[in-house]
């Protein structure tokens, strides 16, 4: 979505691009469907320390951070190149969110969680930016509302465990809950990290108050 903060600083046609490289990000919550929770982990930890060294490396080393804006400048936003602040980029963070809720939350969680997230953001940029005009607590209707939308068709195609009416109406309020967040994430968190834990959170509390006996582990997927 167009913020403030950002408004100006990305043409639509690098949006497209940040966007589409952004969407690389779901083969982690693919790549898991397919793998253990200790092997997942094993490849994330390195690959989120790795990331977060890479990002912190920009305030030690001025030539790095130099060679670093110089190719991938175009593609970050204003507040992650000139804020005062250390910062970190929008992958590390997802690689962050990632890992964290792969510790915490059950694999059915995190692979909605992190969908959301990609198809969410996407969606909710891109319109938000192209024809955002209706201010909805600090971005566009426009915007959360493409948030909200394709967040849920995403969110009809990841799998159940039993496919129960409840499951998916579970599914359409944590999509409700992380497009709130999304939105109003703006100006003290990043919302890579924001909306995953929120869509684990709230279906982690959502679960447990109306399909307390489910047994969370999606038939036939490593656990």
């Amino acid at each position: 979505m167009t913020t403030k903060l950002d408004k100006g600083t990305i043409d639509y046609k690098a949006e497209l691009l940040r966007k589409s490289i952004h969407l690389l990000s779901l083969s982690i919550a693919i790549v898991y469907y397919f793998i253990t929770k200790e092997l997942a982990l094993t490849m994330l930890i390195p690959l989120t320390l790795f990331s977060l060294i890479m990002d912190l490396a920009r305030y030690l080393f001025p030539a790095y951070k130099k060679k670093l804006y110089s190719i991938f400048g175009f593609m970050l936003r204003e507040h992650e190149i000139n804020s005062k602040q250390i910062t970190l980029s929008g992958a590390t963070y997802v690689l962050i969110a990632a890992l964290l809720t792969v510790i915490f939350f059950a694999k059915v969680f995190v692979i909605l969680g992190i969908a959301v997230l990609i198809f969410g953001d996407i969606f909710a940029a891109l319109i938000g930016r192209k024809f955002g005009k209706h201010k909805f607590l600090f971005k566009s209707l426009e915007g959360t509302v493409a948030f909200f939308i394709f967040g849920s068709l995403v969110m009809l195609a990841t799998p159940k465990i039993e496919g129960s009416l409840t499951e998916y109406l579970i599914g359409f309020a944590a999509v409700a809950v992380s497009a709130i967040v999304e939105n109003v994430s703006y100006g003290w968190a990043d919302d890579n990290l924001t909306i995953p834990i929120s869509v684990c959170l709230t279906m982690a509390v959502l679960y447990g108050l109306f399909l307390p006996n489910l047994q969370l582990i999606l038939p036939n997927v490593p656990v």
